[in-house]
């Protein structure tokens, strides 16, 4: 069996803070991607840089405190791909990979477009640039699993209030365009989903900090896990973790059933 976690830890300082890294170390995974880091290597020490028994690879923003993703693993990893090949969005920390065999464990935090219309643009460049990249990481015959925040609530059963959010970043028709794309034209498989077809308040992975979002539910699902058709058939069990609070998203594991 294959456990893998993914999960926005908006600040892993502040994660560990709240007890993220013991309840990391008890989950027997056997990866877990975290994302936004919020902090550069030298403001690590050594329980967030190398938890014990576990192997760690980071892709760190240039700029402080921003950004960032990770991989915890207890594995011997073969190799590690730090960025993914475009200056602009490899300067802001957004992607990890690690290859072991033919299987890929992938960390991405796709950025918000939330803040501004400069940052919109930039998300639409990220999506521009990044899904070329993945046509041509799914033809090099990998099995690959990209674990992260992609900032987009794919359909209307994604979030609680998605007739409020139509105009809005994270539920843009450009946006969600690009995901239906990515699973109906080039085949990846939206992990959750597949297992989950019909989950709708239950599928949530992230509420806003304003108001009572958490305390009502209006949630967002936009962390996944998204893989190559072959490993996609053996995910056996999915889980949005709520039981702690590490940020303002809940980690989300799925199981496979596939032996490295």
């Amino acid at each position: 069996m294959l456990r893998i976690i993914s999960a926005n830890l908006n600040g892993i300082r502040s994660a560990a803070k709240k007890g993220f890294m013991e309840w990391m170390q008890k989950q027997q995974a056997d990866f877990i991607c975290v994302q936004e880091l919020k902090a550069q290597k030298d403001d690590l020490d050594a329980q967030l840089l190398s938890p014990k028994g576990l192997n760690s690879y980071f892709h760190f923003a240039e700029k402080r405190g921003y950004s960032g993703c990770g991989i915890f693993t207890p594995h011997t990893i073969d190799n590690v791909q730090v960025g993914f090949g475009n200056p602009e969005f490899d300067a802001e920390g957004r992607y990890v990979e690690a290859r072991i065999g033919l299987l890929s464990v992938i960390s991405v935090y796709m950025p918000s477009g939330s803040s501004s219309p400069d940052r919109q643009a930039a998300k639409f460049r990220f999506l521009d640039a990044f899904l070329p990249y993945l046509i041509k990481l799914k033809k090099s015959k990998r099995h690959i699993i990209l674990c992260g925040d992609v900032n987009i609530a794919h359909h209307e059963i994604d979030l609680k209030n998605w007739k409020g959010n139509l105009k809005n970043s994270g539920f843009l028709p450009e946006e969600r365009a690009w995901l239906t794309k990515l699973f109906s034209e080039i085949g990846y498989v939206d992990v959750y989903r597949y297992l989950e077809p019909n989950a709708g308040d239950t599928c949530y992975t992230w509420w806003s900090q304003r108001g009572q979002a958490y305390a009502k539910n209006v949630g967002w699902r936009i962390d996944y896990q998204i893989a190559s058709p072959e490993i996609a058939k053996t995910a056996k069990k999915a889980d949005i973790y709520k039981k702690q609070r590490f940020s303002d998203h809940a980690p989300l594991i799925i199981e496979y059933d596939w032996n490295l």
